[in-house]
């Protein structure tokens, strides 16, 4: 534990407090919600796509939770502006947790992982690839 996992610590911080993108897109291509039962996280991503329809051009989130789901989902809407949906559906949990960048123990990467998942069967629901009213890291 030496000085860079205080600092991801300081940015988890920094993310729960002040999130970036947190709230609704007026016009988003997709948008989905799930929740972490375990902890009573949800939220909700909600998606824009450039004209090229495969460029994720905005992301905003919005929800309740613990400091790590919503740190991860800031986070991750930073990171997915400018990706492809494919990108998007590429990502597992090692690239959230490199991304946070601090050791999540096997009862939180449920709740680091929320934001991902949402994104992710959101995207699949716009592709017509699943049914799926709500996302639940139970799944």
């Amino acid at each position: 534990m030496g000085l860079g996992s205080d600092m991801y610590r300081q940015q988890i911080l920094d993310h729960y407090k002040n999130p970036r993108n947190y709230g609704e897109l007026e016009d988003p291509t997709f948008s989905h919600v799930g929740e972490n039962p375990m902890c009573g996280d949800e939220i909700r991503m909600d998606v824009r796509l450039a004209e090229d329809e495969e460029t994720i051009e905005r992301v905003a989130f919005s929800g309740d939770g613990c400091a790590i789901s919503q740190a991860s989902a800031s986070l991750l809407s930073l990171e997915l502006e400018g990706k492809t949906v494919d990108e998007l559906l590429e990502m597992d949990r090692d690239d959230i947790v490199d991304m946070l960048g601090v050791d999540i123990s096997p009862m939180r990467i449920k709740c680091a992982v929320l934001g991902e998942k949402v994104a992710q069967d959101g995207a699949k629901i716009y592709q017509g690839e699943l049914e799926r009213e709500k996302t639940t890291t139970e799944d």
